[in-house]
């Protein structure tokens, strides 16, 4: 009795010490995310399942499970460079969580016009990448890929369906504040970002999740989920433990 009862007690802890390595982990190092919208097209797609780095910007109160208020602002903080995809806290909403592109940076300014993007007053180069066929969130589109070059140096691909007529086209010029992040999807007309203030607006540095790093499963799940024999179809094996850009 007392040997079954010794085995329970070890099996216990086993599982609770397994459960704070895991909570420890997910706290200090790596947490999985996936994507559930198209915002983010072409570098993310809907179906991606990718791990977002939690050390890369510090640590804040965000960092932690359930998000308790045990303390302000960042230990270890840095700020994020322009360009790097992460996931923040939505500031209207801190129970929700948006991944985007880094576009501003504290002291910045940032501004479309006729659908091309100015950072500082100077025009962002791209250049034309062909078309691009988008069907992840309805119907078919074809829309416009440009190779985007951002100050400092970072490229990335970016989306648009139009550079004139989109509501996201033409905006005020925003001054990013001290303590605050302006991010924006690479999806430029489908994207709720940083552009529109009552909605996302500024993000401050706290709300940081930390950086996306690479992709570890994606599925195109377009069948039933109990039609098991398609799942090897479905899965996207070329962007498997693929870095994100």
């Amino acid at each position: 009795m007392a040997k079954r009862s010794s085995g329970l007690v070890e099996n216990i802890k086993t599982i609770v010490y397994a459960g704070l390595i895991a909570v420890g982990i997910r706290t200090v190092a790596f947490e999985p995310f996936n994507i559930p919208s198209g915002s983010m097209i072409p570098t993310l797609l809907v179906g991606d399942y990718l791990f977002v780095s939690k050390y890369s910007y510090g640590y804040s109160r965000f960092s932690l499970p359930l998000s308790p208020p045990l303390f302000s602002g960042r230990i270890f903080g840095r700020l994020p460079a322009r360009g790097d995809v992460a996931v923040f806290k939505l500031p209207r909403d801190t129970s929700e969580d948006y991944i985007k592109r880094i576009i501003g940076l504290p002291g910045d300014t940032v501004q479309m016009k006729a659908g091309q993007l100015y950072i500082n007053g100077t025009e962002v180069v791209r250049k034309d990448a062909g078309d691009y066929v988008s069907d992840d969130e309805g119907p078919r589109m074809v829309l416009k890929r440009y190779l985007e070059s951002l100050p400092g140096g970072k490229q990335h691909y970016i989306l648009k369906a139009d550079d004139d007529n989109e509501p996201l086209d033409n905006t005020q010029e925003f001054k990013v504040p001290e303590g605050m992040v302006f991010a924006m999807g690479d999806n430029r007309d489908n994207s709720l970002d940083s552009r529109v203030l009552n909605a996302v607006g500024y993000i401050p540095l706290e709300n940081l999740v930390g950086r996306a790093e690479f992709i570890f499963f994606s599925i195109d799940a377009t069948d039933p989920w109990w039609e098991v024999w398609e799942w090897p179809f479905e899965i996207r094996w070329s962007r498997l433990f693929s870095g994100i850009n």
